[in-house]
Parts: structure tokens; C-alpha cells; sequence
């Protein structure tokens, strides 16, 4: 990477630092504030990423100096952002400083609960439950030099426990910073669909659809893909294509840690939760790669705790976009994510609605509650703009898949592949069986094949086929093992376990995790709940499902949080019965005591196992590890590439030198839905750096047909040499090596 295109990278990094400064909260009551400024930072970076290249590929300008400058603009905006605020900031301060103070006098705090002087209902929480001091900032600590101070203090103030907690968790993510820095991208995915289509979008400076056998190219929602552009046109390679994942990981600990604090968690809890998130296998291998799925799960995750926010206040229009934002980044990037985006977005609704009807209640003096209009129609236009805003974020690239297949959802193969075909109860059973099994898996090979035979046996029992097509993924088979540290199908047993015994709590016992916010925690294990239930009744089980029920991880992993945070203090004896708990006599609380101590002991040892999963994967994790065969400090970055597939690294280079020295311009390619594309974008490049012609000589988008072979100098396929052969002209010269082949015309 030249010295400009680090210069240039730079520049949206440094942009979304300052709109975190510009968008800190002022509200009063603000819960976990900084976090907050990050949340609304990067639903606002990720739009503006987003609509950038929609507009900008209208314009058929996908190069390197628009995006520069669309960029440039962006950071002066966040600049001048910062500069108002902090202007706007000392003039308030000199009026304070000004105004007559009575000796004396304090301002009378506002009950919980009570309606603000502002006309919304106040949130004053302890800072136990908020996760840091209530207090308006002052200059200085608005700055690099007051976080810094924050910080040490904070640190100081820790106990060991929690320092290693915290400790523990930047370890981690220091050490995948490293790894997302140094490894290639070797994604089996990546390969085949989501860098080509980058590629595709350079070479063609559009985003129009292309001929190609590989219809995940132009079906599946590009989302990430369209960051993993910004990162191509501005850096020239995709040496930084990692760190997408890598900050969207970042994104997740900050945001699952603010969930806990605003459902009552202090400063362990919110550690515990980021803990155990960070040490989840499938969260360690993902921050290093180029998949999608931890950048949809921190969409929904920035949803989910700006939707928590409006339980106990009335939205403002900023909170509004922020949702409207969140909503249309999701569905942009994987649209499974909405499984869990509709349910906050209910619950953010009836929230709200309640408020309103609150408000109306106090204002009446207490008297008979009934729903205000204007309430009402306020929340009903919250709705309408959060529903326009995902709108203007994911509608062009729906415009373009209905206009293409007649349906926003793509064509019949991709919306009969991965959704469910059955869904009567017993379907949906065995399907949320089978993906509980995967999503649990444990080296114990016993334990797992005594796990699918009762599935298997029982659905046999209820007329199912285990193995219908109609409700599994392809042509796979169940069960698969998935306990082996793989990004795509690593189980998560630990971090499972303990969510589920955290939701389990939360809707039987809210009051024993966080009496004061009993109503909002249970609430919030509902729509978890529900997530899970609606995923497991709408998407197929594969291998590699484990991947796509990432955003449910992150939004259940507080739920864990909180309850290990409750379950340390009762063992700590610093918690007090909650509101209708018996006072235990001497012997029930000597066993109480006792039962508490094995619980709490089986909680660090299964901290501690996770702490050891984590470390595990991120040392031998496939297919990007720091030790052993493969590792990122003694692999060659060529071969990096193709550890999912190391035989195949000298044939794709085999068959481009040949292509090459024919001295071919115009190239024709030939694969299979599920064939590696991507090699041949980086090996077939232009002497100049620019994109090699690439055309298809399938096709399976029935408006863009092939290119006619005889309109190439040469050929290069990947799979089958039977379908190759049927493609290349006659005379052709067709050379195959294992999995990759080339074809030349007479006389080369």
C-alpha cells in the first residue's frame, strides 16, 4: 500500500473519531455516554459509507478520487461538527460562570420516574446502573488528556477481578488487531462471492449486475461489501480488508457492554459481558476475517441499545435516524439480522406508546390513564421515519434486485435455499432441534452422537425426515461436528449456556439480577427469546449455521452478564432480598450459602474454560492462526490465501503465467456456483495495477447473457474440465490441473 492510500485510509478512521467527540450526549441521565457517542458515530459513518456508493455508482464514478473526496468532505463536516459543539459548549460555560449563584442553593433532584422539567420523563440511575458518572463534562475532560485520566482511574479504582476481566478482553482484541493485520484474506465465501464482487464494482466503476455462475455475487446484500469497496478504492489492494470485521467486533463489546448497563448492570457486569462475548470462538475468528457476520450482529446490536433507550424516554428525532439507520444497515448487510431488528423495533413502539400514556396520566394528576393523540401520532411518525430512513439506506440495491428477478428477495433459488419451506410445528421443531445441537457442540463425540440420535429418533417419531429438503440447507447432511475452532461453523456451548441460564432468570426473576430494572430486563429476554424462536422457524439448518445466529449471541451475552454479576454479589452477601422474597431462616440461608457456592465456582470454572476457548482459537484457529502450521508470522501471504485450500495455490498460479505470456487482454472464465473467483482478479491484473477484463461465459441472470467464447484471447476455468471443455472454441488448446485449467487459441 503506497504512502497516499495510507494517508487516505486514515481519513474515515479520523472522520468517525471526531463525530464520536461531536455526538457525546447532553441529555441528562445518559447512560454510558462515550459509548453512546460511538453507537451514533457509527451508524452515521456507516450510511454515509453506504449512500456514498449507491450515489456514486449512479453516477458510474466508483474510483478513487470521488471517493477521496466524498471522504475529505466527510471528515471537514466532522471538524466543524466538533468545533460547534465545543464553542456552543464555552458559551454555556461563560453564561454559568456569569449567572448569580445563591449561597446555598442546589438544584432539587428529580424522582425516578417523574416527569423532567423538560417534559420527559427522567432517568437518573445510579452510576452502578448507567456504567459511569452522570456528570456534565468539562473541558478538559472532553479531551484525549480527561479520557486518558478517566481511564487510570477507573483502573485504580478496579478490583483484581475485574481488572483481569478487563485485561483479558484487550489482550484479545489487541492480539486480532495484529492477526487482522497481517493475515490475507482467505475467507472460503470471500473467495468466492463477496471479493469478486468488489473487484466487479472497480472494474465496471458502477453497480449494475453482471453475467456470472455464481448468483450470490448480485443476490446476496452487499452491505459489508460496500465498506470492503471504500477500503479498496482508497488503499489500492485489500491488505486492510480484515479490520472491517475486525472494528464491527469492537463495535459489539462496547455495545453489548452498554445493553448491560442500561438493564441495571454496574461495572463487573458490563466486564462479564464483554468477557464472555470476547473470549466466544466464533467472535475471536470473525474479528480476523472478510465474513459479514459480525458486522450485521453490531448493526443489530446499535438497534437493539438505541431501541433499550426509548423504554424509559421519550425519542428524540436524532435517536430516531439513529434507529431508521441501524434498520437499513441490517438489512443492507445480511437479512437475517431483521429477525431480531422487528422485535426491538415492537418493543421500542410499545415503550414509547406507554410513555405517552404515562405522561398523559401525570399530567391528569394521576387520574384515569387513556391514549394521548399526540402521542400516538408521535410514535406512529417515529415509526413511518425509521421505516424511510432503512428505506433510503437499502432501498436502491432492492430496486435493483426487483428489477432484475421481479422479486426484492432475489430469485426462486435464493429465496427457496436458505429460508424455510415447512413451517408446521413439528418442522419447526426439529429444525430449532437440530440447531440447537450444532450450536452447542462439544469435543465430546459421544455426547454429540447421542444428542442427533435422540433428534433424529424423535423426529422420525412425529413424521419428519431429519434430512428433508425442505427445511435443510443444499444437499448437507445432519448432524455435522462444529466444535473445531473454524470462523464458519465454531460452536459456542459456554457462551450459549450462559445466556440461557441468564434469559431463563430474567423471565422468571428479573428482580434477583436488577430489582431496579426488573420490568426492562424481562422485557428484553422476550425479544431475545423471540429472536431465536423466529430464526429457528424461518432459516434451514446447515453446517454452517452456527455463523448466522451471531447477532442473537450478541444480544443474548448481557442476559449472561447480568446474571453472573448477581450471582457473584449474592455470594458476595452485598445483595438484599428483593421485594416479596422470604427472609430465609438460619438453616435455609446456610444452605442457600452453600448451593450459592457451588454455583459461583462452576461459574468461574466455566469462565475460566472460556477464557481458554478464546486464547485456543485465536492461537489455532482455522483458517488464521499465531501458532503451528499455517500461522501468520511463517506463511508466505500467497499461500495465506489458500490454507483452505493449499493445493490449489500453485494451479491457479500455473494457469495464469500461461495466460499472461499469451499475452490475452480479454479474458473469459468459466465456474461453478460455488468456485473460487477471486484469485483471479489479483493474478490477472494489469501491469498497471488496473483490473484485468474478465468476462463470463455463463450465466444464470437471464436478462445478462454470457460472452460468446469466441470473443476472448483466452480462457481460465475452475471445477469441472467437462464443463470448461463444452465452452472453449474448437482448435482451442485445453490445458487442466486438478482443479484450475486454461485454454488458449491455435498458434499460443
Amino acid at each position: 500500500m503506497s504512502a497516499a492510500g495510507s494517508l487516505l485510509t486514515a481519513v474515515p478512521a479520523a472522520a468517525v473519531l471526531l463525530l464520536t467527540v461531536a455526538a457525546r450526549p447532553r441529555e441528562v441521565g445518559a447512560v454510558a455516554r462515550l459509548r453512546l457517542a460511538v453507537v451514533r458515530a457509527v451508524l452515521l459513518g456507516g450510511a454515509y459509507a453506504v449512500l456514498v456508493v449507491e450515489v456514486l455508482g449512479a453516477s458510474h464514478a466508483l474510483t478513487r478520487p470521488a471517493f477521496a473526496v466524498a471522504w475529505l468532505f466527510f471528515l471537514v463536516a466532522a471538524t466543524t461538527a466538533v468545533g460547534l459543539r465545543w464553542q456552543r459548549a464555552a458559551t454555556l460555560g461563560q453564561q454559568s460562570a456569569a449567572a448569580p449563584q445563591s449561597v446555598g442553593a442546589a438544584p432539587r433532584p428529580v424522582p425516578v420516574g417523574a416527569v423532567a422539567p423538560g417534559g420527559s420523563p427522567d432517568v437518573s440511575a445510579p452510576v452502578a446502573e448507567r456504567g459511569e458518572p452522570d456528570r456534565a463534562p468539562t473541558r478538559a475532560g472532553r479531551g484525549a488528556a480527561g479520557l486518558l485520566a478517566a481511564a487510570v482511574h477507573t483502573w485504580r479504582t478496579a478490583r483484581p477481578g475485574e481488572r483481569l476481566l478487563a485485561g483479558t478482553v484487550g489482550g484479545l482484541v489487541l492480539v486480532e488487531l495484529l492477526v487482522a493485520l497481517l493475515a490475507e484474506p482467505n475467507n472460503f465465501d470471500s473467495q468466492t462471492y463477496h471479493l469478486p464482487k468488489v473487484e466487479h464494482w472497480v472494474a465496471q466503476g458502477d453497480l449494475d449486475f453482471w453475467p456470472t455462475a455464481i448468483h450470490r455475487q448480485v443476490t446476496i446484500p452487499p452491505g459489508a461489501e460496500y465498506l470492503l469497496l471504500h477500503l479498496r478504492l482508497l488503499s489500492g489492494g485489500d491488505h486492510l480488508y480484515n479490520l472491517v470485521q475486525w472494528a464491527a467486533g469492537v463495535v459489539c463489546l462496547l455495545v453489548a457492554a452498554r445493553i448491560t448497563a442500561q438493564l441495571g448492570g454496574g461495572r463487573r457486569a458490563q466486564l462479564l459481558t464483554a468477557f464472555v462475548l470476547a473470549t466466544t470462538p466464533m467472535v475471536v475468528l470473525q474479528a480476523t476475517s472478510t465474513q459479514t457476520d459480525l458486522v450485521c450482529a453490531a448493526w443489530v446490536a446499535c438497534a437493539a441499545t438505541l431501541a433499550l433507550d426509548g423504554l424509559r424516554r421519550r425519542t428524540g428525532w436524532g435517536t430516531l435516524l439513529g434507529l431508521g439507520a441501524a434498520t437499513g444497515l441490517t438489512a443492507v448487510t445480511k437479512t437475517s439480522g431483521l429477525i431480531a431488528v422487528g422485535p426491538l423495533l415492537l418493543l421500542w413502539g410499545l415503550a414509547q406508546l406507554r410513555l405517552a400514556r404515562n405522561r398523559r396520566a401525570a399530567a391528569a394528576g394521576g387520574g384515569r390513564r387513556s391514549w394521548p393523540v399526540v402521542g400516538l401520532a408521535r410514535t406512529v411518525g417515529g415509526s413511518v421515519l425509521i421505516l424511510v430512513v432503512a428505506a433510503v439506506v437499502v432501498g436502491p440495491f432492492l430496486a435493483r434486485v426487483t428489477a432484475e428477478f421481479g422479486h426484492p428477495l432475489g430469485p426462486p433459488r435464493l429465496r427457496e435455499s436458505i429460508p424455510m419451506e415447512r413451517h408446521d410445528p413439528a418442522s419447526i421443531v426439529v429444525n430449532a432441534l437440530r440447531i440447537g445441537h450444532t450450536a452447542f457442540d462439544t469435543p465430546l463425540a459421544p455426547l454429540r452422537r447421542a444428542g442427533a440420535e435422540v433428534i433424529i429418533s424423535g423426529a422420525e417419531a412425529i413424521g419428519v425426515d431429519p434430512q428433508d429438503r425442505a427445511i435443510t440447507f443444499g444437499r448437507e447432511l445432519f448432524p455435522e461436528p462444529a466444535w473445531y475452532p473454524d470462523e464458519d461453523r465454531v460452536a459456542f456451548p459456554l457462551a450459549g449456556v450462559l445466556a440461557v441460564i441468564g434469559a431463563v432468570i430474567a423471565l422468571a426473576r428479573p428482580w434477583r439480577i436488577t430489582p431496579e430494572r426488573a420490568g426492562a430486563l424481562r422485557a428484553y429476554a422476550v425479544v431475545v427469546l423471540t429472536a431465536v424462536l423466529l430464526h429457528t422457524a424461518m432459516i434451514k439448518w446447515q453446517p454452517w449455521g452456527n455463523r448466522l445466529l451471531l447477532y442473537s449471541v450478541v444480544l443474548a451475552v448481557p442476559l449472561a452478564g447480568l446474571w453472573l454479576d448477581a450471582l457473584f454479589r449474592r455470594r458476595a452477601g452485598d445483595a438484599v432480598p428483593a421485594a416479596g422474597d422470604a427472609v430465609p431462616a438460619a438453616g435455609d440461608a446456610t444452605a442457600g450459602r452453600g448451593r450459592r457456592s457451588v454455583a459461583t465456582m462452576a461459574a468461574v470454572t466455566v469462565l475460566a474454560t472460556s477464557a481458554l476457548a478464546g486464547v485456543l482459537a485465536l492461537s489455532y484457529g482455522f483458517p488464521r492462526r499465531l501458532v503451528g502450521a499455517g500461522s501468520v508470522f511463517t506463511t508466505s501471504d500467497w499461500d495465506t490465501r489458500f490454507l483452505r485450500r493449499p493445493q490449489w495455490a500453485d494451479e491457479f498460479g500455473w494457469a495464469a503465467t500461461a495466460v499472461r505470456d499469451s499475452g490475452a487482454r480479454r479474458i473469459g472464465l468459466v465456474e461453478q456456483n460455488d468456485n473460487w473467483e477471486y484469485p483471479w482478479w489479483l493474478l490477472l491484473r494489469q501491469p498497471d495495477g488496473g483490473s484485468p477484463d474478465l468476462v463470463a461465459l455463463q450465466s444464470v441472470l437471464p436478462e445478462r447473457p454470457p460472452a460468446d467464447p469466441a470473443s476472448v484471447d483466452a480462457i481460465v476455468c475452475t471445477g469441472s474440465k467437462a464443463a470448461c471443455a463444452k465452452l472453449v472454441p474448437a482448435g482451442w488448446r485445453l490445458e487442466f490441473r486438478g482443479y484450475v485449467g486454461y485454454a488458449l487459441p491455435p498458434g499460443h
